[in-house]
């Protein structure tokens, strides 16, 4: 089975639940997206409250995955970059499987389907995200076609004493 993927879907209550549950279960299943488990879904909400906010100000744009039941089973947020001399490419953020759909080669779906999403906007000729060291993303974002452009070491402090380096991984559109 495959994801079925939108691009801005209506936020609905369901919606919004949708990604709040998967952004919750990501961070307990020791995903790198913005926590430390444990976390909560109060924990998580004001986060993703932010990303709403943006997507209606049109600066953020979400991809969702949905599954065979119709339950959000990917996502990921695009977002434009606001400096006036970098506009020409944009920003991938919160790029989350659920647990449960782990092997499936849905990351890869999802990468592509943001890549496919990117190339329909107007002036974009990269997309740019950050990855957190020490988990092997860095290897699988390059086996989708980013590469490594920038590290800093230490830069992400998960506990004290587990300190991770921000890997900068960028994707030629053009």
């Amino acid at each position: 089975m495959s994801l079925t993927f939108t691009l801005d879907p209506a936020v609905t209550p369901d919606l919004r639940d949708g990604i709040l549950d998967l952004w919750t279960d990501v961070s307990n299943a020791g995903g790198a997206v913005g926590f430390v488990p444990p976390v909560t879904r109060e924990t998580v909400r004001p986060e993703l409250v932010r990303h709403l906010v943006q997507m209606a100000e049109g600066r953020t744009r979400l991809l969702v995955g949905r599954d065979e039941a119709g339950e959000v089973a990917a996502a990921a947020f695009l977002t434009a970059n606001t400096h006036r001399l970098m506009t020409h490419w944009l920003w991938l953020y919160t790029v989350m499987v659920h647990p449960r759909h782990q092997g499936k080669g849905y990351g890869r779906d999802l990468l592509s389907a943001a890549e496919a999403a990117a190339r329909t906007f107007d002036g974009i000729d990269a997309i740019r995200l950050t990855c957190r060291g020490g988990l092997g993303l860095e290897r699988f974002y390059a086996s989708c076609g980013y590469k490594e452009v920038g590290r800093v070491p230490d830069a992400i402090r998960v506990a004290p004493g587990d300190d991770r380096d921000d890997v900068t991984m960028l994707l030629p559109l053009t």
